[in-house]
């Protein structure tokens, strides 16, 4: 079968995805960055500032699932415009004094328009490569978070030091309404959708199916775990830099890249590794499935060692590279649902999936706020302990990946399960 050839200015748009993903990771990063000014303006203790950062995601779920579902009918073009207008828009009402609620209600908001916004992207640029080519350009669209931190953390904490953290709430806004301006006029929908003949007979599975297939399960509990990470880094890191080891919030904000930059290098890695296996002919479960799952274990075990590292630069180390691990599960997991997923519900199922990981986002920073608070005084040891718990997550959610995830054999299973209840094939 003649490979599928890549449609001329693919890479062009994979480049503005790629800035959309470092808008929406620099929009993420500001509160976790600015903890420590936050917290002291506004008076906040370890559990409330934990709140805060629980509080973006409390509507970033259900808005990924409903915008995954209006994908497949209205052309990712718009949708992506839509989402990057409201992030630009909710990070004005912060410039001013602002308020603990002010503050929270503005992160609510900001979290409905960003949840779907990577499952969205995906599925836009699954719409420029044909299968086979689609795990390097998941990995730059990826590589769009880590360089969201990179390139945000140091002006938006020149901003926070030699200004205040509502300076760089007001750079934010500014950024995301320059790139809607860039996209509406150069953006553009992908050309490989089925016709509206192949669509008529195009397979279709029931979602109930779909949803509990074991490689969907496999993607979403070993993105979970991976999330859980990636949330406390977002949130806890530089509170941690500053108030655990001691270092100023000039140095804090420096520090705070590594795990992004470790991160970045992992991610481009297992891309451009997938890719070359999934070429010279190893099955997807090796090449995305045990590719992916794998780093999730040995990242786990590095953080639960933290408490054992004598010194501050031996615990940054540890958790530059235990969390920094994760990245590889985000490259391989959206490409092993496309493999079997039909284009039609492609967007929902990528969406749902987005929707069921980031669930860790609640969770994870509330839970590292209870316990610091919670640490008799002893707030190093709070951290540490929630350190542990992010290293357990993450090995239980790697052993579950690597029993779950199938790729190369879900399609069959589910055109069998079709065959054997073909009244829910139209679900």
């Amino acid at each position: 079968m003649t490979a599928q050839p890549t449609p001329k200015g693919a890479w062009g748009i994979t480049f503005l995805l790629f800035l959309f993903m470092v808008v929406n990771f620099a929009d993420k990063i500001v509160v976790g960055l600015a903890a420590v000014p936050i917290m002291t303006d506004l008076k906040l203790d370890a559990e409330q500032f934990g709140l805060l950062g629980s509080s973006f995601f409390f509507l970033f779920s259900i808005s990924a699932i409903i915008v995954g579902f209006i994908v497949n009918r209205v052309a990712a073009r718009w949708v992506l415009l839509v989402l990057a207008l409201i992030w630009a828009l909710a990070q004005f009402p912060i410039v001013g004094t602002g308020s603990f609620v002010t503050l929270m209600i503005c992160r609510i908001i900001l979290g409905a328009g960003e949840g779907p916004a990577f499952s969205v992207a995906v599925h836009a640029i699954y719409k420029w490569f044909p299968d086979e080519k689609r795990t390097l350009p998941t990995a730059v669209l990826s590589q769009g978070s880590a360089f969201g931190v990179i390139l945000a953390v140091p002006s938006l904490n020149w901003l926070i030091v030699n200004y205040s953290w509502h300076h760089a709430f007001a750079a934010l806004g500014i950024v995301g309404l320059l790139w809607s301006a860039v996209w509406l006029w150069l953006g553009k929908e992908g050309p490989l959708v089925p016709s509206a003949t192949e669509a008529a007979h195009e397979t279709r599975f029931s979602y109930a199916h779909l949803l509990t297939s074991p490689t969907f399960i496999g993607c979403c509990v070993a993105t979970f775990g991976a999330y859980w990470a990636l949330s406390l880094g977002l949130t806890w890191f530089t509170a941690f830099i500053v108030q655990g080891l001691g270092f100023s919030q000039h140095a804090a904000g420096l520090i705070s890249v590594l795990p992004w930059v470790f991160g970045a290098c992992i991610v481009i890695l297992t891309g451009w590794l997938s890719q070359r296996l999934v070429a010279r002919g190893m099955s997807t479960r090796g090449a995305r499935g045990v590719l992916g799952a794998s780093p999730l274990i040995l990242g786990g075990l590095i953080l639960l060692s933290m408490p054992y590292a004598d010194s501050a630069a031996m615990r940054i180390a540890f958790l530059v590279v235990g969390s920094g691990l994760c990245g590889a599960i985000y490259v391989v997991c959206p490409p092993m649902l496309g493999e079997f997923t039909p284009v039609s519900q492609r967007g929902a199922v990528i969406a749902i999936y987005g929707a069921i990981y980031t669930l860790a986002g609640i969770i994870a920073p509330a839970v590292m706020g209870s316990i610091i608070q919670h640490a008799g005084g002893d707030i190093m040891q709070g951290y540490l302990h929630g350190f542990v718990i992010n290293g357990i997550v993450m090995i239980s959610a790697g052993v579950l990946g690597l029993l779950l995830l199938w790729p190369n054999t879900e399609r069959d299973r589910l055109l069998r399960r079709n065959s054997a209840t073909p009244q829910l094939a139209q679900g």
